[in-house]
């Protein structure tokens, strides 16, 4: 219960963004592995779904690119 209040009111909606998109980055990657993608289902469309109205005028592609930077790197380590 500690962690919402966290996320819904100590964190920036940029914040908030940024941990949406790595979530959805990493869903993406193990669904991917998985064969558990509809075809042409390609990473940005994946992550524009999964990211809630509220949130989705914080997303841009350069957001993604430093976010998938990120997570590629803490996951090659």
């Amino acid at each position: 219960m500690y962690w919402r209040k966290i996320f819904n009111y100590m964190l920036s909606e940029r914040e908030k963004t940024i941990i949406l998109i790595a979530n959805a980055i990493t869903v993406y990657s193990f669904r991917l592995e998985k064969n558990e993608l509809p075809k042409n289902t390609s990473m940005v469309d994946f992550i524009l779904k999964t990211v809630p109205e509220s949130l989705k005028k914080q997303v841009s592609i350069e957001l993604i690119d430093e976010t998938f930077e990120f997570v590629s790197k803490s996951h090659n380590s």
